[in-house]
């Protein structure tokens, strides 16, 4: 018997024939995640139950239509699914997401989060720039793509979704897609930390380029630890393998031996790596403390 009030289930098993009212009509309310299975997909068995938990864990804000293929097969036509499982998202009545295949529940859970945002606002854009920080520091790329990607639909002038963007692109060592969205940027946003964290990694990329192998100046440098070309050199080489830590440590050594040498450019240097780490980082709080007390003790 039917309880009056009772909620309806978040999760249901779907038709080709409700798909409108089901998917379509409903995700322009509540964001509606559909699964193309079938009882003799292996990885679907997986799959299933863990977006079920998920979707269940969105407390209502995300729905899920479950439709077998074999008993169901048009709809799944009609989107081009050619191997399941395949997963769907829509929101305000179109498709604004997906995966094919197994994927970590880690990536599943980040999937629902950032459908949770889908239906824009301030909350859903907080959401989506959280999201994509969130995936970036997982090293999620395409998550993270996706995410400030549909920020940047919501506010297409954001200076978080510019700056997360173009990250995404410099992690994936496309330097020039990421100058290109640095370029489209606004005026207005040109000052904004995240830009010009972006824009001083950037530019730390072109210093570092032709450093030089950093064993073989390490190897100077034991020969002769005075050689404060080779340290520098070091340090960019070190930029170049991503090591800003390392990087930092041999250019603080150039300052403390000698603060002044070749007009300062150790200290150039150190100011653009604590631009690229962000103000609010480890890096950068404990590298000016260490500069700080060099410079004035």
């Amino acid at each position: 018997m039917d309880l009056v009030g009772a909620q309806p289930d978040v999760v249901t098993d779907g038709t080709d024939q409700g798909f409108m009212k089901d998917v379509i009509e409903m995700s322009k309310t509540t964001p509606v995640v559909v699964d193309f299975w079938a009882p003799w997909c292996g990885p679907c068995k997986s799959l299933g139950p863990m977006l079920e938990k998920h979707v269940r864990a969105a407390k209502g804000k995300v729905r899920m239509v479950k439709i077998n293929i074999d008993e169901h097969p048009a709809m799944a036509g009609q989107l081009r699914v050619q191997s399941i499982p395949a997963v769907f998202a829509f929101a305000g009545g179109r498709p604004v997401d997906g995966f094919m295949g197994a994927v970590p529940e880690s990536q599943i859970k980040t999937f629902v989060e950032r459908l949770m945002g889908a239906g824009g606002g301030d909350a859903g854009l907080d959401e989506l720039l959280a999201l994509g920080e969130e995936s970036l520091g997982i090293g999620d790329m395409g998550g993270a793509a996706q995410a400030f990607a549909e920020a940047l639909q919501a506010e297409p002038e954001n200076p978080k979704a510019i700056a997360g963007l173009a990250k995404v692109y410099l992690a994936a060592g496309d330097a020039d897609q990421a100058r290109e969205i640095l370029a489209s940027a606004p005026e207005s946003t040109q000052n904004d930390a995240g830009i010009a964290s972006v824009r001083a990694s950037l530019e730390l990329m072109d210093d570092a380029a032709g450093a030089g192998d950093p064993t073989s100046l390490q190897a100077q440098l034991d020969v002769n630890p005075k050689d404060h070309q080779a340290r520098f050199d070091l340090a960019r080489a070190l930029i170049g393998r991503g090591d800003l830590d390392d990087a930092c440590d041999a250019l603080l050594e150039v300052v403390e031996r000698n603060r002044d040498w070749n007009d300062g450019a150790a200290r150039a240097l150190l100011l653009k790596i604590f631009d690229a780490a962000g103000a609010g980082s480890d890096l950068s709080k404990s590298g000016r403390r260490r500069l700080s007390s060099i410079l004035f003790s």
